[in-house]
């Protein structure tokens, strides 16, 4: 190797440790904290709110599944005792009324799971977008330059728990809750 080229190597090398030095100076100096996502949502009384509302429109969804459910099953059975002195006629009417009250009660049950399905996601959606704009404010106003959320995924493989800053933030979520 010629040393024009040792030295432009060198030359390399060398900035490549001054930008890290410089880069390590400059984020030193900068607040960099993680939120603990689950323990906020799980904590977060807007969530425990929206969750409660939404398990209460699920269980009069499941109370009118489970009317469908008896209907049908009171027609089977009533179908089954009175079968023997039903005409033939009579009992075709019969096997198509409950044959129309399963396809009733199979429609029933789908449009549930998809309206449960879209709740939920309108739910959450609400929830996250209340969270996120306060994450946002409170990363301005605390002059956070970077809020890591850690989550099960794990994007955050170790944290110091002294950046941990999840239950501040709960609690000023919480607060800012109590007064809507």
């Amino acid at each position: 190797m010629t040393s024009n080229k040792m030295l432009t190597a060198w030359m390399g090398g060398l900035t490549i440790i001054l930008f890290l030095v410089v880069y390590l100076q400059f984020t030193a100096n900068q607040k960099i904290v993680y939120i603990d996502s689950n323990q906020l949502l799980n904590g977060y009384q807007g969530m425990t709110d929206a969750r409660a509302a939404y398990q209460q429109k699920a269980s009069l969804w499941q109370a009118n599944v489970d009317t469908l459910m008896k209907e049908v099953q009171t027609a089977i059975m009533d179908y089954e005792k009175e079968s023997q002195q039903m005409t033939a006629k009579e009992k075709e009417l019969n096997k198509e009324l409950i044959r129309t009250k399963q396809r009733q009660l199979q429609d029933y049950q789908a449009a549930m799971r998809d309206k449960s399905a879209q709740e939920d996601q309108q739910m959450t959606e609400r929830v996250l977008t209340t969270v996120n704009a306060f994450m946002v404010d409170y990363g301005k106003k605390n002059n956070y330059k970077v809020i890591f959320g850690a989550t099960n995924a794990g994007n955050i493989i170790y944290a110091d728990d002294a950046i941990n800053v999840t239950d501040e933030v709960l609690e000023m979520l919480n607060a800012q809750y109590q007064k809507m």
